[in-house]
Parts: structure tokens; sequence; C-alpha cells
């Protein structure tokens, strides 16, 4: 008397970010620097903190300046794991 339950396969939560180009001198990659602000857990002062993630850019669409959305995926090298969905800017 074995109860058989069905599981759904889940599909993962895809983390999504927007940033400013700030390279596009690597063939099919930028820099994308995003910007989010801090709270200091002592003196409660805000501070902006930013970070940098290479994006594959297939086609070459993103300009330097520009706004980009992009998104997770596989590891597609070393470095990169975030995909490029749309320029905003």
């Amino acid at each position: 008397m074995v109860n058989k339950t069905e599981t759904k396969p889940t599909k993962p939560v895809e983390r999504e970010f927007t940033g400013l180009v700030t390279s596009t001198a690597m063939t099919k990659t930028i820099v994308v620097r995003v910007d989010r602000m801090k709270m200091n857990a002592k003196y409660q002062k805000a501070a902006r903190v930013s970070r940098k993630y290479h994006v594959h850019d297939e086609k070459g669409l993103a300009k330097v300046g520009g706004t980009v959305r992009f998104v997770e995926c596989r590891p597609l090298s070393k470095t990169k794991r975030w995909r490029l969905t749309e320029v905003i800017k």
C-alpha cells in the first residue's frame, strides 16, 4: 500500500537585474554595473554599492552608457552566467 504522488518539475527562479553598460570591448560579452543601496547597520546610513557582471550579448546590441536588463542562465564561460534580454535605453 504505497501511495504514489506525482511531482511536477519546477522551473528554477531566474534572477533579473537592470544595469548600466560599462564595457563592450569583448566579443559577444558586455560588462554591466548594477547599483543598489545598502544600509549601514551601525550608523543607519545608506551607501551605494555596485557590482559588475559579465553578460552574454549574442547580437552585439548593447552600447556603452546604455541601460540593459539581463537574467541568470547556465554557465557560458568562467565568468559569464548572465544573458541579455532587453536593451532599455
